[in-house]
């Protein structure tokens, strides 16, 4: 016991102190609760992305490039910004000359063109009335030597004329045709353009609803913490008091085990005293007695031996030590009456059982405020509930998405009146270029049944019907020619008119960059056509910019710079709302009154001994009595000598008195001495015990006292620390998650909702549908036409040449039997006369 008293003092004194000051320093330890675990959101963003349309490369590519030069030469006037912002602005403004000016190659072509209608069915008028007297496309009257050359020639030109005419005739047919494959799913491109750009602009305010909806992963996930909150709370209290609440309940159980043992020794030292006292009533007669008889017996005259000896020994036979002169534990045992009262052992056992169940205690002391925290998280901040309203354009966003479904719905008949003329454009094309294809047809059949006829003029069995039907196919292609030549420059030049401004005045402007020039040019599109003024944006947006990001893939709020009329940290701001829980943490409460750490009972055991004067009490007094023998002479070798002497002595009756007090010296010895020695053995002990115990005793006693009194006085402030500490960690974690929220909800409404891809998508393909895809086929096919178009004046005028060679001479030349004069001279075989 006394050095588990000695140890005691160190321990308590120094480790509870530490403890006491760490906790009245209250420093803020979160490493419990950890950082606040990542939360996963689902993006928000709908994919869009809308498919590329490109035109693959084929055979056709340089003809669309021969026309392109051919266009570029037509019209080489710039960009008309003026004109067109006139057209846009002020209709009634435009002047008829400056369009005149600026389509000035065009017209110089619809000049050509009227000249054309005017001259070539004319002329086939003229030739008609020719033919019908006989005038015109008439035979060759003389045979001369520069027929066959001059046919020669004829028949090569129109040769090539004619497959030139081939040639232009299936372009046109296979443009004809790809422009009519090409225009249905360019007319069934557009609808789908125009859903796209409509869920462009009517998803936004879905995807900012669905952002300010994942506001409830954040909220879940406190909700969740919330519920082990309680729990948290008290393992924390128990965490940082068990450093000051253990040592103290250990302390006050070791001090109860030392106040059970001390009252033990207390008690034994009281009642050994007593014995001791009692006994040595009863010894010192019987010594006196004792001593007596031997001092007379040893002083007889017929004592022999050592008599003398003995004789001295025998008169200090008396008591040594005198227990009546030892101080009164009375008074201390008065004042330690009925103690101890309390179970320490039991007492520090409950008292631990109740610190440990401090974290299920808060749990239930706390649940109350928990549930009124769970309806503060529920409720969603201001900002985000009105994040999509305030977002701009929005309302524009919904009138833009009902004009475009508008459109899209309206648009459909207008495409499909424009696939029905295209069809009957197809069918005039088919027809036309047919038409080329008989011409070419009449000419190659002309020009051989006329060759062949050529060839078999020299005999006279062979009629000139062949080449008289030669001239009649050249004739019958001359008369189709004629014939459809003006429905020929009439679509020429109306496919001309649209396919060539449409390539020149927009796609090239496109292409160039100069369309994106012309918006962004402040003052050349009308108010109703300024997209910054109809998203209600404080500056002005340039197109091209915004056309190249949106085709890197960027978000509105980047290309419509929207952090100048939209703050969005306006709408993230949620402080009221976490200082709102604030208030609600502040209000939690932990009651430590259940931890009383010291009963009433304990208390006042050790207040007793506290009081008790056990440590005044003069142990040295009873270490003096007990160090002093019971008998001052000791009675065993006493009666040894004794023993002795009778042997020794003559006188037989001497003896016999010897050996009977020695006899009784030791039966004194047995039944008195022995007893009380070994009382005096217990009772020093006892001394021994109490002595070196009972001021350490006390000390602790006053230390246990004081820090209970000061724990149990200061727990509800260190728990109330504690608990804001863990408040404020609490809360910190928390903070977490909402900062996860808001650093989400800002990189997606800045990076990725709205992503206008579709918008620079949705314009690359309408380039590509009209220009590529559309005007190239439409621009080639009228560029071929034309070229059969007039191809057909020296188709025509080399078959009329042409005709008059195959059909038969009225005169031939009088020299036969030249053979260079014969054309195409076949020899033959002359029968012989009998």
């Amino acid at each position: 016991m006394r050095h588990a008293l000695a140890l005691l003092a160190p321990l308590l004194g120094l480790g509870l102190g530490l403890s006491l000051s760490r906790l009245a320093a209250g420093a803020t330890d979160c490493n419990s609760l950890g950082p606040a675990e990542p939360l996963t959101f689902a993006p928000a963003a709908r994919a869009r992305w809308l498919a590329p349309r490109v035109r693959a490369p084929g055979l056709l590519d340089s003809l669309y490039g021969t026309v392109h030069r051919f266009l570029s030469v037509v019209q080489l006037n710039p960009f008309p910004s003026e004109l067109v912002k006139a057209l846009l602005n002020e209709l009634a403004s435009v002047k008829v000359n400056e369009v005149v000016r600026y389509e000035a190659g065009y017209v110089v072509c619809a000049v050509v063109a009227g000249l054309y209608l005017l001259l070539v069915p004319a002329a086939g008028l003229c030739f008609c009335c020719c033919r019908c007297r006989q005038r015109c496309g008439g035979r060759v009257k003389t045979e001369h030597k520069a027929l066959a050359c001059e046919c020669a020639a004829l028949t090569v030109f129109l040769l090539l004329t004619t497959l030139l005419l081939l040639i232009g005739a299936v372009c046109a047919l296979v443009t004809n045709q790809r422009t009519h494959e090409q225009m249905g799913p360019s007319v069934e491109a557009v609808p789908e353009t125009l859903l796209s750009l409509r869920g462009l602009v009517s998803d936004v305010p879905q995807e900012l609803q669905a952002v300010a909806q994942q506001f409830s992963l954040p909220q879940e996930r406190i909700s969740e913490e919330l519920d082990g909150v309680g729990v948290s709370i008290g393992s924390a209290v128990h965490t940082q008091l068990r450093s000051a609440v253990y040592p103290l309940l250990a302390a006050v159980g070791s001090l109860g085990q030392a106040l059970q043992v001390s009252m033990h020794h207390l008690q034994a030292l009281n009642a050994t005293v007593v014995e001791l006292q009692a006994g040595q009533q009863d010894l010192e007669p019987a010594l006196q007695e004792q001593r007596d008889r031997l001092l007379q017996l040893l002083q007889e005259a017929g004592c022999q031996g050592d008599c003398a000896g003995a004789l001295s020994r025998a008169r200090t036979l008396e008591l040594g030590a005198d227990f009546s002169q030892v101080p009164s534990v009375d008074h201390v045992l008065h004042r330690l009456k009925g103690v101890p009262e309390a179970n320490f052992s039991s007492m520090v056992q409950e008292e631990n059982s109740t610190f440990n169940a401090l974290p299920t205690l808060a749990a239930v002391q706390t649940s109350s405020v928990v549930q009124e925290l769970k309806k503060a998280v529920a409720q969603q901040p201001e900002g985000l509930r009105t994040l999509a309203e305030g977002f701009p354009g929005s309302e524009a966003a919904s009138r833009w998405a009902q004009a475009l479904q508008e459109v899209e719905e309206s648009s459909r008949p207008y495409l499909q009146e424009v696939q029905r003329y295209e069809t009957y454009r197809w069918i005039v094309g088919c027809v036309l270029c047919s038409v080329v294809l008989l011409v070419v047809l009449c000419n190659l059949l002309g020009l051989n049944l006329g060759i062949w006829g050529l060839s078999a003029r020299e005999d006279p069995s062979h009629p000139e019907a062949k080449g008289e039907a030669g001239a009649h196919f050249l004739m019958a292609g001359v008369g189709l020619s004629f014939l459809f030549a003006a429905p020929l420059i009439l679509l020429v030049f109306a496919t001309f008119l649209v396919g060539g401004n449409v390539q020149t005045l927009v796609c090239q402007s496109w292409e160039s960059g100069e369309l994106f020039e012309f918006a962004d040019t402040p003052g050349n599109l009308p108010p109703s056509m300024n997209l910054s003024h109809l998203l209600g944006l404080r500056k002005n947006i340039s197109i091209r910019q915004a056309y190249r990001q949106c085709k890197e893939g960027a978000a509105l709020w980047t290309v419509l710079q929207l952090n100048d009329s939209y703050d969005l940290e306006e709408h993230l701001d949620i402080s009221q709302y976490t200082n709102k829980l604030w208030q609600e943490l502040q209000s939690l409460k932990v009651d430590t009154q259940s931890l009383e750490l010291l009963s009433s009972a304990a208390r006042r055991d050790l207040e007793a001994l506290q009081s008790s004067g056990l440590q005044r009490v003069h142990y040295p007094d009873f270490l003096v009595q007990i160090q002093r023998p019971v008998v001052k002479t000791s009675t065993e070798q006493l009666a040894q000598e004794l023993e002795g002497l009778a042997q020794a002595q003559g006188s037989s009756e001497l003896g016999q008195r010897l050996q009977e007090e020695a006899h009784g010296l030791r039966n004194l010895h047995q039944e008195k001495v022995v007893p009380q020695q070994s009382l005096v053995a217990k009772l020093n002990l006892s001394v021994r015990a109490l002595e070196s115990s009972a001021p350490n005793l006390q000390l602790e006693t006053s230390d246990v006292l004081a820090n209970v009194t000061y724990l149990k006085g200061e727990l509800p402030a260190w728990a109330t620390r504690i608990l804001r500490n863990v408040s404020e960690c609490f809360l910190a974690r928390e903070m977490g998650y909402f900062s996860q929220y808001v650093a989400w909800v800002r990189e997606e409404v800045t990076q990725r909702i709205a992503t206008c891809q579709p918008l620079s998508g949705a314009l690359d393909n309408s380039r590509v549908i009209l220009c590529d895809m559309m005007a190239d086929p439409w621009n080639a096919f009228w560029f071929c036409l034309a070229w059969c178009t007039f191809f057909l004046i020296p188709s025509i005028i080399f078959a009329v040449k042409t005709s008059k060679y195959f059909r038969p001479i009225r005169k031939r030349l009088s020299s036969t039997s030249s053979e260079e004069t014969q054309l195409f001279h076949i020899p033959r075989v002359t029968s012989l006369k009998l």
